[in-house]
């Protein structure tokens, strides 16, 4: 498709969007439908419907194409997709983690949604698994994003 052509479909996709919160809208501010009644789960795809608009006619206009926390699922609206350059998936969705296991039991350090460098989180989560469990880990098994060299000054 080309770009002139997508364009044209988004604008028009936005305007479809846009007429039908209107409605809603009207009908709310009118009395003739009550939110209260609706479910909350309705309630809530129709403020992520409300966001994605403002996120897709902010990228409409500007001729951008990508947008801070941008909402890339309906049903899912915390999900974000993260780039991580692999051959075949360039793109993943879902959590990153950082866990330590301890005693049989894994314990999670830090749980989110958005995309960040996890090489960061050595020191805290060592000082997390201390706190935890009284001493530093005898051993740390962790990837290569893990290896900087502030990390690695930090374990000696």
């Amino acid at each position: 498709m080309k770009r002139n052509a997508r364009r044209v479909a988004v604008r028009r996709q936005l305007r479809f969007l846009r007429r039908n919160l209107k409605i809603i809208e009207t009908n709310v501010a009118s009395g003739q439908w009550d939110l209260c009644l609706l479910e909350s789960a309705w309630y809530k795809k129709m403020l992520v419907a409300s966001e994605v608009l403002r996120q897709q006619t902010e990228l409409y206009r500007t001729k951008a194409w990508s947008i801070p926390d941008r909402i890339v699922s309906v049903s899912q609206p915390h999900v974000r997709p993260i780039v991580r350059g692999k051959a075949g998936v360039p793109v993943e969705f879902g959590a990153k983690i950082s866990a330590s296991w301890i005693h049989g039991y894994a314990c999670l350090d830090r749980l989110s949604w958005d995309a960040y460098y996890e090489g960061q989180d050595l020191p805290s989560q060592a000082e997390a698994y201390r706190s935890r469990a009284g001493q530093y880990p005898a051993v740390i098994y962790a990837d290569k994003a893990y290896t900087t060299r502030a990390n690695r000054a930090w374990c000696a």
